[in-house]
Formats: C-alpha cells, structure tokens, sequence
C-alpha cells in the first residue's frame, strides 16, 4: 500500500490500529456480485463495491484467483473473473476478508 492509501486509512478510522480498521471497512462494505455475457457467450462475474482505500483490489482479484483456478482482472474499482463463480465468490469473500454475509447481494442480469 503506497503512501497515499496510507492517509486514506488514517482519515478513515483516526487513530484505530490498522488491523480493526480494515475489519471496521469490510463491515461496512455493500458487495454485488454479477455475470455479465461478453462475446461469444461467455460468461464474467463481477464483484463491485469494494473500496480501494480499504481493500488492495489487486490483492482481492489475486486471492479470487488462485482460490478459483481463472483469470481475471481489476477495472475501474471493480473485479473481474472469467466464468461463472458466483457462489464461491461470497464464501471466499466471508472467509477470508470478513465481509458480512448480508453485505454481499447478488444482481441478475437485465
């Protein structure tokens, strides 16, 4: 995290150590995760709603990653993944960056 994401945690939370305030920004985090159809027919999960100032999306998408066996992106502070990984993506949310259950919302496709 550079210097800049630094002061965004410092004015986030005053003075709270770290750690209790990335778990503080993951509580108030409101998650949606869809699909999206791209060419071809296939099929892209996104995850938005994660703030860059609490979360290292670079860091998320990677853990998604491995986690899921695909590739995938960070654009335009949301997260990209190839294929359909709705469901696991919310467990490996929970798990591993304590985002609340009822923070996490799924959004059907139009």
């Amino acid at each position: 995290m550079g210097r800049k994401g630094r002061t965004d945690i410092e004015a986030l939370c005053g003075g709270l150590p770290e750690e209790l305030c990335i778990q503080l920004g993951a509580e108030q985090q409101l998650v949606k995760i869809k699909i999206e159809r791209r060419k071809f027919g296939k099929e892209v999960t996104v995850i938005e709603g994660l703030d860059p100032a609490v979360f290292n999306l670079k860091r998320v998408a990677s853990t998604l990653k491995s986690k899921l066996a695909t590739g995938g992106t960070v654009k335009n502070n949301h997260i990209e993944l190839q294929g359909d990984h709705r469901s696991r993506v919310k467990t490996i949310l929970i798990n591993e960056f304590g985002i609340p259950p009822d923070n996490i919302i799924f959004i059907e496709a139009e």
